[in-house]
């Protein structure tokens, strides 16, 4: 089974915006660390969206 390119794409998208890392570095990484990363963001997010 391959990752949906659209998914993918959304990943690099939302972790080189939040950390301004070059593509190349993240797709480099391992998907498990990817996805940690987007997490990781997105609760920061959350956390700072409501005043935390």
């Amino acid at each position: 089974m391959t990752y949906a390119a659209d998914r993918l794409h959304e990943e690099v998208a939302y972790v080189a915006y939040h950390f301004h890392w070059s593509l190349d570095e993240i797709l480099d990484m391992e998907h498990p660390d990817r996805r940690r990363y987007v997490a990781e963001i997105a609760r920061i997010n959350t956390r700072i969206s409501q005043g935390r």
